[in-house]
């Protein structure tokens, strides 16, 4: 590492807020402390699940509204339509989410778990629910195009809604069969997953968007982008924080008591995530695009829908089945995860485009 590198590491590190800063730390402690509450509380889970909205319980949605709103409200909506006219940056996208994406989880899930059809039909649900929430908190925390991600989690909402029930049709129950291994059935409708994206999505979209609409129209943008959203900014991670708490607290129990279970989950997981933003990464720079569309691309690819896909594991397997602790050892893993290659997508910034990592930029959220 050069000189110059050094002293754009401390002055990027100056910039951060002291969340931001320690943000592994503060994932860690969340993590930790869900756990300890689960242990203390062993009905918590019980008592913090009985009321849920699109199959989610209530606790956990008010934290993911929590920490969509904050981000939803930053993004410059005047501007997206400068993106939605982009063929080949939509074009890309949509191979990286629907085909890539989808078939590189199935065939981890075959080569890491042959021999375990419950916990690989999970893993397959989570390949197929592209992301529409968390990902808009990495993509901020990396310095990505909010305008972008908006435009791509939106357009990862339809295809779900479209095509979910479809291909877990395909991969659960046509492939297996072509294998001679034991297939399984997916019931699941456009209905059910059309709620969960319009409460999870839709909900703070909305309220974003008029946030910015009515604030800047009554204070002016300079007032709203540089006194309102230092504000409210932080609280995203604070919900992310908080949610994370509560699904520890909540699925803890299921970790401690199959630990080996559970690293054999996560190790397809983590190669998962590396390959899959390593790939979209490497690709869009290859076709030319500039750091904040390349990571909004990558993270926009290698981040998953773990609400609808514990709903789906959960209505259609069971709650004590292998598919929905698959499903729930999903966004345990993907946090961590997501948060180094934050890192390492920072860490590219600065090596493969020098001219966007210069000027002074805030990665508060």
């Amino acid at each position: 590492m050069t000189t110059s590198d050094t002293a754009l590491d401390a002055s990027v590190l100056k910039r951060l807020s002291t969340l931001d800063r320690f943000l592994p730390l503060w994932i860690f402690a969340a993590m930790a402390l869900g756990l300890l509450l689960g242990r203390v509380y062993p009905d918590l889970g019980a008592a913090l699940d009985r009321v849920q909205v699109a199959g989610v319980s209530v606790p956990i949605a008010i934290g993911l509204l929590w920490m969509m709103y904050p981000v939803l409200a930053k993004v410059r909506y005047e501007t997206i339509g400068h993106h939605t006219g982009n063929t080949k940056l939509l074009g890309t996208s949509l191979v990286l989410n629907w085909v890539v994406g989808p078939l590189l989880m199935l065939a981890l899930a075959w080569l890491f778990l042959p021999d375990l059809p419950h916990y690989r039909n999970g893993l397959v649900l989570i390949g197929l629910a592209r992301c529409i929430a968390m990902v808009l908190i990495w993509n901020s925390l990396a310095a990505g195009s909010a305008e972008l991600a908006a435009v791509l989690v939106a357009l990862n909402s339809v295809f779900q809604i479209l095509t979910y029930s479809v291909l877990g049709w395909l991969y659960l129950t046509v492939v297996p069969g072509w294998f001679g291994a034991d297939t399984a059935a997916l019931d699941v409708s456009m209905a059910q997953i059309a709620k969960s994206v319009l409460i999870f999505l839709g909900v703070p979209l909305v309220g974003g968007y008029l946030t910015r609409k009515v604030l800047v129209a009554r204070k002016g943008a300079a007032w709203y982008d540089g006194v309102f959203i230092p504000r409210i900014g932080p609280t995203a991670l604070m919900g992310l924080l908080y949610t994370i708490v509560l699904m520890f607290a909540m699925q803890g129990h299921r970790i401690l008591e199959l630990p080996f279970d559970v690293v054999r989950i996560a190790l397809p997981m983590l190669v998962y995530f590396g390959v899959m933003f390593g790939f979209a990464f490497w690709l869009s720079r290859r076709l030319g695009f500039d750091y904040e569309t390349t990571a909004s691309l990558s993270f926009t690819a290698a981040g998953n829908n773990f609400e609808l896909a514990i709903a789906v594991a959960v209505a259609t397997f069971g709650i004590a089945s292998g598919e929905a602790l698959a499903a729930v050892v999903g966004p345990l893993i993907e946090v961590p995860a997501l948060v180094g290659l934050v890192y390492v997508s920072l860490w590219a910034r600065r090596r493969y485009f020098p001219a966007a990592a210069a000027p002074a930029h805030t990665l508060r959220t």
